[in-house]
């Protein structure tokens, strides 16, 4: 594969997300990690672009549990369901550490990508702790609202791929790996 080439595993979920139109399910994926009690964690987050070829961003609030968790243990698996394409992508891989300018510069492109709507979030008191009933909630952040310290990117460098195409009978599973040269291998569901 060329350095500019896409995996094909790439150009098959691109396609898969297509089909999805555009339903907002179309970039919701499912994060498992590991708990700092080293009990199992499932997330929903929205996809946010890729990086590069094989390492993909999404966002998340610093100040939740997650962060904590993802630092002590940087391995994950993502589980993308598109279901108008009837497949299922498991992505497995370990989130980067990335820091310095390259770091700052990744959090306010996507900060600046957001809408106010988006950024809002942001805006809300940490998660996870007692619900205030007096503590606000904006429904937006305004363009040129300051980069908040806890707005954490993850980058995740995809390691490992499975397809499961769930349509026909019997279902269809493939596997790429990095470290085959992303070599595709059929597998039985």
């Amino acid at each position: 594969m060329s350095a500019n080439a896409l995996p094909d595993w790439r150009v098959l979920l691109r396609g898969a997300r297509q089909r999805e139109g555009r339903s907002p399910g179309a970039r919701w994926l499912q994060l498992a990690s590991v708990g700092t009690d080293g009990t199992p964690r499932v997330r929903t987050l929205v996809f946010r672009g890729w990086a590069d070829a094989v390492r993909l961003d999404l966002l998340s609030d610093g100040r939740s549990s997650k962060a904590e968790e993802l630092a002590a243990q940087p391995a994950v698996e993502l589980c993308w369901l598109l279901p108008k394409a009837g497949s299922q992508f498991r992505l497995r891989g370990h989130l980067e550490r990335l820091d310095g300018a390259d770091l700052l510069a990744a959090r306010e492109r996507h900060w600046l990508q957001l809408s106010p709507a988006g950024r809002a979030l942001w805006g809300w008191p940490a998660p996870g702790q007692a619900l205030d009933p007096a503590a606000a909630f904006p429904s937006e952040l305004a363009d040129g609202t300051p980069l908040p310290p806890h707005f954490l990117l993850l980058r995740v460098h995809v390691e490992q791929v499975e397809l499961l195409e769930l349509t026909g009978t019997p279902h269809r599973r493939q596997r790429w790996r990095e470290a085959t040269g992303w070599r595709c291998e059929a597998l039985n569901t």
